[in-house]
C-alpha cells in the first residue's frame, strides 16, 4: 500500500495479490447442506445409511454412520468439472426409490451412488452441487484474474455464493420433508410392530413432537451455521476488496510512471533525430570539401593515365600493320600451295588415265593370248587324234 503518498512498490502488490489468493482458495469450513442418504458400498455393494455433510468452499462431501457421530467416516472430493446427475435407473432396487437415485463422477474417476428418501429430495442434493461446482468454478476464475490469467471480478464470486446459499436453503428444505417422510414411515413401522396392533394418540403426539423438536433444534443450528458462514464470506469479501484497493493503486501508479518513462523516450528520441540531422550535414560539409581536394589530384592520375593509353595505342598500330603484311606474306604462300595443289591433282589425273588405259590393254591382251593358247591346244588335240589314227592304220597293216 501507498504510504505519505509513495507509490507502492512491486512486493506490496505481490503480497496482496497473494492475500487475495488465499482469502479466496481457501473455504469458510461451514456445512451449506447436510441430510440422510443412502450410499452403496465399493467392496459389499450393500445399501447403508449415511449422514452427508456438503462443503461448498472445497467440493467435499463428509460422511458419518449417524449424524450425532463425531468420527467421520470417509469424504467424497469433487471439482467443477465433475459428473453430477439424477440416474434415470434404479441402483437401489427397491420400487419406493424409482427416481431417487444420483451418482458422482470424481476427478479421481472413482463414481459414488447415492439415494435420497424421495425425488424431491434428490434433485435437491443434485442442484446444490451443481451450485456448489460453480462456487468452485468462480473461485478459480478470481484467483486467476487476480493473477491475470482472467476477466472475472471478484463481485462474481459473492454472487455465486449467495446463489448457491439459497439454493441450499430451498435444498434443505426439501430434504427435511424427506426426512420427515421418513420418520413417519419409521413410526409407521413401529405402530405396526405393536404387541396390540395400535398405540394411544398420546403416545403418537409425544413421538411427533420429539422428532419435531428435534428438527426444529437441527434447523436452528443449520441457520446459525448458514449466518455465520454469510457473515464470513462478508468479512472476507470486504478483506479482498480492500487488498484488492492497493493492487489498483499500484497498478494506476505504474501506469503513470510508464507514461512519464514514454515521455521521457519520446523526448530523448527527437534529441537524438536532432543530433542525426546535425551530423549529416557536417558530413556534406565534409565530403564537398575533401571532393574540391582530391578533385586536381585526380586529373593529374586522369592524365597519365591518358598519355599511357596513347602510347599503348601506338605500339599496338605498330603490331597490327606487322600483323597485316604478316598477313599478306602468308596469303600468298597460301596461293601458291594452292596452285600446286592444282598441278599435283591433274597431274595424278593423267596418270591414272594413263593406268587405267594401260590395264584395259593388258586386259586386252591377256584375254588374246588365252583365245591364241585355247587355239594352240585344240590344234595340239587334233594332232595328236590323227597321230593316233596313224599308229592305228600302222599296226594293222
Amino acid at each position: 500500500m501507498a504510504s505519505n503518498g509513495a507509490p507502492m512498490g512491486d512486493a506490496d502488490t505481490n503480497t496482496s495479490l497473494q492475500k487475495i489468493k488465499r482469502q479466496l482458495a481457501f473455504g469458510s469450513g461451514r456445512n451449506l447442506l447436510q441430510g440422510s442418504l443412502l450410499k452403496r458400498s465399493e467392496t459389499l455393494r450393500k445399501w447403508n445409511e449415511r449422514w452427508v455433510i456438503l462443503d461448498p468452499t472445497t467440493g467435499k462431501m463428509e460422511y458419518k454412520a449417524r449424524r450425532n457421530e463425531p468420527t467421520i467416516k470417509g469424504t467424497i472430493i469433487f471439482d467443477a468439472n465433475s459428473t453430477i446427475s439424477i440416474s434415470p435407473l434404479n441402483f437401489h432396487g427397491l420400487p419406493k426409490y424409482d427416481g431417487c437415485c444420483f451418482y458422482i463422477g470424481t476427478p479421481q474417476k472413482k463414481d459414488y451412488f447415492l439415494c435420497a428418501e424421495t425425488p424431491v429430495a434428490a434433485k435437491a442434493w443434485v442442484s446444490t452441487l451443481h451450485a456448489t461446482q460453480l462456487v468452485l468454478k468462480a473461485h478459480k476464475e478470481a484467483v486467476n484474474s487476480l493473477s491475470g490469467n482472467g476477466s472475472t471480478k471478484l463481485g462474481t464470486v459473492a454472487t455465486v455464493v449467495a446463489a448457491a446459499n439459497s439454493t441450499a436453503l430451498e435444498a434443505s428444505k426439501e430434504v427435511e420433508a424427506a426426512m420427515q417422510i421418513a420418520m413417519r414411515n419409521a413410526l409407521g413401522a413401529m405402530m405396526n410392530r405393536t404387541p396390540d396392533g395400535s398405540m394411544d394418540d398420546l403416545s403418537i403426539m409425544k413421538e411427533t413432537l420429539r422428532v419435531k423438536d428435534e428438527e426444529l433444534q437441527n434447523l436452528a443450528r443449520e441457520i446459525r451455521a448458514r449466518d455465520s458462514m454469510i457473515k464470513e464470506l462478508a468479512d472476507k469479501l470486504s478483506e479482498t476488496a480492500e487488498a484488492a484497493e492497493p493492487a489498483a493503486s499500484a497498478a494506476q501508479t505504474m501506469n503513470e510512471q510508464r507514461k512519464i518513462a514514454c515521455a521521457e523516450v519520446e523526448r530523448l528520441k527527437g534529441d537524438s533525430e536532432k543530433q542525426l540531422e546535425s551530423s549529416k550535414s557536417k558530413l556534406r560539409e565534409f565530403e564537398e570539401k575533401f571532393t574540391t581536394l582530391s578533385l586536381s589530384r585526380e586529373m593529374d592520375q586522369l592524365i597519365k593515365l591518358r598519355d599511357s593509353a596513347i602510347q599503348e595505342a601506338h605500339l599496338w598500330r605498330s603490331e597490327l600493320g606487322k600483323a597485316r603484311e604478316q598477313a599478306v606474306i602468308l596469303e600468298g604462300a597460301v596461293v601458291r600451295a594452292e596452285e600446286k595443289v592444282r598441278v599435283t591433282e591433274a597431274d595424278t589425273e593423267a596418270r591414272i588415265r594413263e593406268a587405267a588405259q594401260r590395264e584395259a590393254a593388258t586386259a586386252k591382251e591377256k584375254q588374246e593370248l588365252l583365245a591364241y593358247v585355247n587355239m594352240l591346244q585344240a590344234q595340239l588335240t587334233r594332232q595328236q587324234v590323227d597321230m593316233n589314227q596313224v599308229f592305228e592304220k600302222t599296226e594293222s597293216c
